[in-house]
């Protein structure tokens, strides 16, 4: 059974917070700064609107709910989705200006820097993924609210800093070439094989808490485990091998573009 509606007050305010800020930012702040071009696109809205509708579904009754009390499953499509949809979404719908206030300042810029770098983004996420999945810490965050925002949140941190190399429109946090794009986003691809595979292929429940959860839908606890290895595994790797499919194409339309150029100036010499 599906647990009673009841609020998430703390969602509610992360929502209402970090939504009231953009809007304030955009009408208030970002007028009075130099700003070329419009300071926000419609399309830029509604990708940041999208990501953050996308955390509010799943961090909410009773999608969370379900997720925290009764299957293992929702909890992986949970942290997939902050990870793969809602970060990227808002990175991708934030003006370089704003993004240029938010993470350039002096002390963060310093911290900020290092940490999207390639290679050590690529390891803070899958760190950080790889490390919120081991069963003490599962276990943890469904028997206290307040670790498990806090992981979530640092899951959401941690997502930032990975997708920052991919989708960065600032100068000063470097987004990487599209050949290395492709690159940097299929080793990402790879990685989560690895605590995927354990639950995949394990025979046994590797989280206490969801084996004696009440169960839902009929769905017994090695299938719960079982599919949410797979969401990890297959639907996480689609999420980034689509967005590495339509870097390729989006390179490749650039390239002939640029070919097309070279020729009509051949022509014209």
């Amino acid at each position: 059974m599906i647990p009673d509606w009841h609020p998430h007050f703390d969602v509610w305010a992360f929502v209402f917070v970090v939504g009231f800020g953009y809007g304030y930012t955009i009408r208030r702040i970002g007028p009075h700064l130099d700003v070329e071009g419009p300071l926000v696109t419609r399309r830029q809205v509604a990708l940041f609107a999208s990501g953050l509708a996308s955390l509010w579904v799943v961090s909410d009754w009773p999608f969370h709910d379900i997720a925290e009390q009764r299957l293992f499953l929702f909890h992986m499509i949970e942290h997939m989705t902050l990870a793969l949809v809602s970060a990227p979404l808002m990175i991708a719908g934030t003006p370089a200006w704003m993004l240029r206030k938010m993470f350039t300042g002096p002390r963060l810029f310093a911290v900020i820097r290092p940490l999207t770098r390639p290679l050590a983004a690529f390891f803070v996420f899958n760190g950080i993924l790889v490390g919120i999945h081991w069963p003490e810490i599962v276990n943890l965050m469904v028997t206290s609210g307040i670790y498990h925002f806090a992981i979530h949140a640092l899951l959401m941190a941690a997502a930032i800093v990975m997708w920052i190399p991919v989708l960065s429109p600032v100068p000063e946090l470097k987004r990487l070439t599209p050949p290395l794009r492709m690159l940097y986003l299929f080793a990402h691809s790879l990685l989560p094989t690895i605590p995927a595979s354990f639950l995949t292929f394990g025979r046994e429940p590797l989280y206490r808490f969801y084996a004696e959860a009440p169960r839902l839908w009929g769905i017994d606890a090695i299938t719960d485990q079982t599919v949410a290895g797979l969401v990890m595994k297959l639907g996480g790797g689609a999420i980034l091998w689509g967005v590495l499919v339509v870097t390729w194409f989006r390179w490749y339309a650039y390239e002939q573009r640029w070919e097309a150029l070279e020729r009509e100036l051949r022509k014209g010499s």
